[in-house]
């Protein structure tokens, strides 16, 4: 048993923030009521408390923001790509001079410690913003030959994971290719894209250019069934998707989907091991494994399994989970209510097929949305915490003896989206990344993501890429 250090809290102050008791729509470069009369409560997961009401965007609403992307259309897709990517500049230098503010937004109305949300969320979603910018006046010599043209009015809907980091992964390389965008953050996290908002008033960006409205599941609907969008962009999960490619088809649009997952993490016997269970660690309890591409599947080679379950759950003792506000916390609150329950099920069903389950012993908070990072042991790979995604701090741990048998065990999931190796044989890591079904495959790490790096999947996953020139290509037409 590893004993925790005693450390004192360490809480990251929030008096520099900003909110608002109440947020409107940001629509044609101004915040305005909704007509549909509608506000709904964003909910501090860590507490239970209400952080602000936003405005609830009903058909009308979203019909007047699409009417605002197409009447600012020709005059962007016709500025100037070096003019367009000034304005891209500004955004991003201003996330990065107001980035302290964004990250305890980010926690306050996400649940991830402020460490995630400071050192990652924040600092890549501005790095996007650079990085589209730069390729701004670009685009002849990205795609020679091929007379890149912009789409026209793109519709991007983002989860409640990563929310200011997806803003970034769908309206940066849009504008830099010269679209206009309406973006619907997701109802539980909307606090950042609607600051974002702000900043995009005042860095100047043309009126319609980008529009920002809120909601749930209705407003989502009315964006893909709109007839106006040439584009639509959706990230979160599976079955939704599934709709929204529906739409597309129905409305001749374009569409880019990146969906759920269950990856593969793989554990070979000549694997740096402590390395690797802290990959293990960073790939399914990293952001309370609300994450897509999380390595919830973990695979290890017989002859070390032992050793690695010791180690990881040596490791998983020494966990803090709490307060998402301390710089000290490890594992903060779960998202929701909803996706609390969801998780619990899951606990419920592992149980209930015969797993062995283990969970480091944690004080949780008495107010909240909590769960006690988690791992499965003596599972099948017919087992529904195997095989569906928990979308939680949950792993599910199998063995295997020989290269083959973890292929196999690995692609047997209807997901492609992520997997990790771990191994010291060059060799091994490139037979794995040929056979393996996945859209990104890690190598001796996990989790690291870069603006120039495309990012996305196959199989239910979904199909299309964000992240490096393959994402500006889905905002492009071409002659």
């Amino acid at each position: 048993m590893t004993e925790k250090w005693n450390l004192s809290a360490a809480p990251e102050s929030t008096s520099h923030v900003e909110l608002q008791d109440t947020y409107h729509l940001f629509i044609n470069g101004e915040f305005r009521k909704p007509k549909s009369g509608k506000y709904f409560d964003t909910i501090n997961p860590a507490t239970n408390t209400v952080i602000a009401t936003v405005s609830e965007a009903g058909k009308q609403d979203v019909d007047d923001a699409m009417k605002a992307a197409e009447k600012a259309f020709p005059a962007w897709s016709k500025l100037d790509g070096k003019e367009r990517g000034k304005y891209i500049f500004r955004i991003a230098r201003m996330i990065q001079e107001r980035s302290r503010e964004f990250a305890v937004i980010e926690s306050l109305d996400g649940g991830k410690p402020i460490r995630e949300s400071r050192d990652v969320d924040i600092p890549l979603a501005a790095a996007h913003f650079f990085y589209c910018a730069g390729w701004a006046d670009k685009l002849e010599y990205a795609f020679p030959n091929r007379s890149p043209k912009p789409l026209g009015v793109a519709a991007q809907i983002i989860p409640w994971n990563f929310p200011l980091l997806m803003a970034a992964w769908k309206i940066a390389p849009a504008l830099a290719c010269g679209n206009t965008v309406v973006l619907k953050p997701a109802e539980t996290t909307p606090l950042t894209a609607l600051k974002l908002a702000e900043i995009i008033q005042e860095a100047g960006l043309p009126p319609g250019v980008v529009n920002i409205v809120t909601g749930a599941g209705e407003t989502g609907a009315a964006m893909t069934a709109h007839p106006i969008p040439k584009k639509l962009a959706f990230t979160g999960s599976t079955e939704v998707g599934k709709f929204i490619y529906k739409a597309a088809l129905d409305g001749n649009k374009k569409v880019t989907l990146e969906l759920g997952g269950k990856a593969a993490n793989i554990i070979f016997d000549d694997a740096p091991i402590e390395a690797a269970v802290e990959g293990i660690i960073n790939g399914i309890y990293f952001n309370q494994g609300h994450v897509c591409c999380a390595g919830s599947r973990l695979f290890v080679q017989e002859t070390v399994y032992e050793e690695v379950l010791s180690k990881l759950k040596r490791r998983m003792d020494t966990f803090i989970v709490g307060d998402p506000m301390d710089k000290n916390t490890d594992i903060g609150a779960i998202n929701s209510k909803a996706q609390l329950k969801t998780i619990e099920e899951y606990l419920k069903i592992g149980r209930e097929e015969g797993a062995e389950i283990y969970q480091p012993k944690c004080n949780l908070p008495k107010t909240g949305n909590w769960c006690a990072p988690t791992l499965f042991t003596n599972v099948a790979q017919s087992n529904r915490i195997v095989q569906e995604e928990i979308f939680g701090p949950v792993l599910a741990i199998q063995t295997f003896r020989t290269i083959d048998e973890v292929i196999d065990k690995a692609n047997n999931t209807p997901y492609g989206l992520s997997a990790g190796v771990w191994t010291d044989k060059g060799s091994k890591i490139f037979q794995l990344t040929q056979a393996l079904k996945a859209g990104v495959i890690w190598a001796n790490t996990y989790n690291k993501f870069d603006a120039t790096s495309p990012f996305g999947g196959y199989k239910e996953s979904g199909f299309g890429r964000e992240g490096g020139i393959h994402g500006m290509e889905a905002y492009l037409k071409f002659d």
